[in-house]
């Protein structure tokens, strides 16, 4: 239970680090919107291409005046967590460790992306109103 703890806790702490990174300190220092703009069936057209749109926010955004950029927040924000996480994963410390968990948090944010894109329209068909 002592071992499952401290991975439970490393993990949250990346990502709470990640989402404060990402979403609070990285997006005020490149002048960018963390926020993900649902493109929805309405607009979108199908489901592909709605899933690479959702997909590819994590390397695309918009900047605080509506253009499009590579998305820094994202990867330098989770980035700087992966290198902070050597503070607190012992034996974890190599270039290999360090991708994995840059990986991971990538692929976490990509896959919130696509919730968000996909969970209004699941929503409305499971949870019809008579």
């Amino acid at each position: 239970m002592e071992g499952f703890g401290r991975r439970f806790g490393a993990t949250l702490a990346d990502q709470v680090a990640g989402n404060m990174m990402t979403e609070s300190l990285m997006p005020v220092l490149f002048h960018q919107d963390p926020r993900y703009f649902r493109l929805g069936a309405e607009r979108g057209g199908g489901v592909m291409h709605r899933l690479g749109y959702a997909v590819s926010r994590v390397l695309i955004t918009k900047t605080d005046h509506g253009n499009r950029t590579f998305n820094f927040s994202e990867i330098v924000g989770n980035s700087a967590v992966a290198a902070i996480g050597n503070a607190y994963y012992p034996g974890e410390r190599t270039w290999g460790d360090n991708a994995q968990r840059f990986g991971a948090q990538v692929l976490t944010d990509a896959l919130s992306q696509v919730l968000k894109e996909f969970w209004p329209d699941i929503r409305a068909k499971l949870f019809k109103k008579k």
